[in-house]
């Protein structure tokens, strides 16, 4: 405990309370309990739950009650059921097979995390025998949900590839018979009607790239001899047109795109949202910029103390609940993840903010020349000459090989919350989650040191902004959260079994 509050406590019970965390935040008490539950409880409260000086029958003993926070009250067949219930994922197996068809990229962008090559390095093209490899990997998973994404570089620079790795997938599922679904990451800049056309027969989802309003899209974005971002804003409104026109109801199918906060983004969040919600996107994920990929070489540039970013953060998040608040429909996704496992008591699954983490049991990548990776980052630092979490090459590693390698197990290991310094007693325990290889990229250790750690920080502030605006339960806030936590399956993407 803080001295502050260590010195006003006289005699800590040692039954009254069952077990908890606890952290401050702005003179209040966020308690949460194994299993997630949370309780706010000013000073005095907070004093009289650990002294256990509270009164049966009273309305704060009530509370506490209801929370599962008493050990004289403790409902053990409830806190299993609440804690299986978040931590379902862990028996699902690999679900997300990120495929690399190609590094060829069109695009020039200062914060490259994917080590793109120019495009006459043809040799960094994925063939159809390797991808037809991945996929007879890849479907062996005893997941009943598998998503394939394709990633590059550019994955439209190889796009045949592309369109022989679906067509093989769909026939190879009729027999698997898994709830299929591709996704593929584009700057949309080689995007035409008959490529269009081809993806939305197969059930593709788009997802982009938007860096801000135009001027800064393209100024971190480059294209040779156009505009990156009215490329990518055509395209945006063209395939959000083809949803409608195939029948999709459009507030439900459409692009959505990704942000990345540079140093230059800090001063445009207001301007960021209002490029988003004009171009129809409903979500905005405001995520601080990675250590992987080209980081190393433009740091200078583009990186910033993260102080500012929470700074960014609480002031652009700020003004999208205004404009929810205004009638607007568009979440920030950091948020959404963590109010979905504070408020609902679920965990969405997303795969670097979870314990254990998703790499390797979760998350597989696969590179252009057949090399399987524990995940995207781990790639990423394959391509810049650390092959840490390297699991093998396809066609020479069989599936039981891949999810009982030791490297898989050492990360299951270093990510569980519940095993690592500063985690294991944190109040936000039950709703974050560690990325080990960012640990190991940015401390040299897949555990690393959590209280150094910028995702650490990172991911304290925001709970803390969210805990603050819970406490302070404006009606109309609240109502923003609780849509935000609402998970919209958008069914026409999933090929279903026969």
């Amino acid at each position: 405990m803080s001295a502050s509050v260590t010195s006003e406590i006289t005699r800590p019970s040692a039954t009254f309370a069952g077990f908890f965390r606890f952290r401050e935040v702005d003179g209040v008490f966020v308690v949460t309990n194994a299993q997630g539950d949370f309780i706010l409880l000013t000073r005095e409260e907070f004093k009289g739950f650990v002294e256990g000086t509270i009164e049966r029958g009273t309305e704060m003993y009530e509370r506490l009650k209801r929370g599962n926070f008493l050990r004289a009250e403790f409902d053990v067949p409830a806190a299993v059921e609440r804690l299986k219930r978040r931590k379902r994922f862990v028996h699902n197996g690999p679900n997300l097979h990120m495929i690399v068809v190609t590094l060829r990229c069109n695009e020039t962008c200062v914060y490259c995390h994917a080590s793109r090559a120019n495009m006459d390095a043809v040799h960094t093209d994925m063939s159809k025998e390797t991808a037809e490899k991945a996929v007879d990997l890849i479907l062996q998973t005893p997941s009943q949900y598998v998503t394939i994404e394709f990633q590059g570089g550019e994955p439209l620079v190889n796009f045949g590839v592309v369109q022989h790795l679906i067509e093989y997938a769909e026939a190879k599922n009729r027999e698997a018979g898994k709830h299929l679904e591709f996704t593929m990451v584009s700057n949309l800049a080689l995007m035409d009607e008959e490529k269009l056309a081809w993806l939305l027969d197969h059930k593709v989802q788009i997802c982009t790239s938007i860096d801000g309003p135009e001027h800064l899209h393209d100024k971190q974005r480059k294209l040779i001899a156009s505009s990156a971002f009215k490329v990518a804003v055509h395209w945006i409104k063209r395939i959000n047109q083809a949803y409608g026109e195939r029948g999709l109801d459009t507030s439900l199918y459409h692009v959505e795109a990704l942000l990345t906060t540079t140093r230059e983004a800090l001063s445009r969040g207001r301007e960021i949202v209002d490029t988003y919600e004009a171009l129809g996107c409903r979500a905005l994920f405001l995520r601080p910029i990675d250590p992987f990929g080209f980081m190393e070489r433009t740091a200078q540039r583009v990186e910033y103390p993260r102080e500012e970013f929470l700074s960014f953060y609480r002031d652009t998040t700020d003004y999208i609940i205004q404009k929810n608040l205004q009638g607007a429909q568009i979440l920030e996704r950091y948020a959404a993840i963590f109010l979905t496992k504070i408020l609902v008591g679920e965990d969405p699954n997303f795969l670097d903010i979870r314990s254990p983490a998703g790499a390797g049991i979760s998350a597989i990548a696969y590179n252009y020349d057949g090399l399987v990776f524990a995940g995207d980052e781990a790639r990423m630092l394959h391509e810049t000459g650390d092959d840490t979490f390297l699991l093998g090459r396809l066609g020479e590693l069989t599936w039981n090989q891949m999810v009982s390698h030791p490297t898989i197990r050492a990360l299951v290991l270093a990510s569980n919350l519940d095993g690592r310094p500063d985690c294991v007693n944190c109040a936000y325990n039950p709703y974050c989650g560690a990325c080990p290889v960012h640990s190991y990229k940015t401390q040299g250790s897949m555990v690393g040191r959590m209280r150094q750690s910028t995702v650490c920080m990172v991911h304290k502030g925001i709970q803390d902004y969210l805990f603050t605006k819970i406490r302070q339960n404006d009606p109309a806030t609240m109502e923003v959260f609780r849509r935000w936590t609402i998970n919209r399956t958008r069914e026409h993407f999933l090929h279903v079994p026969e």
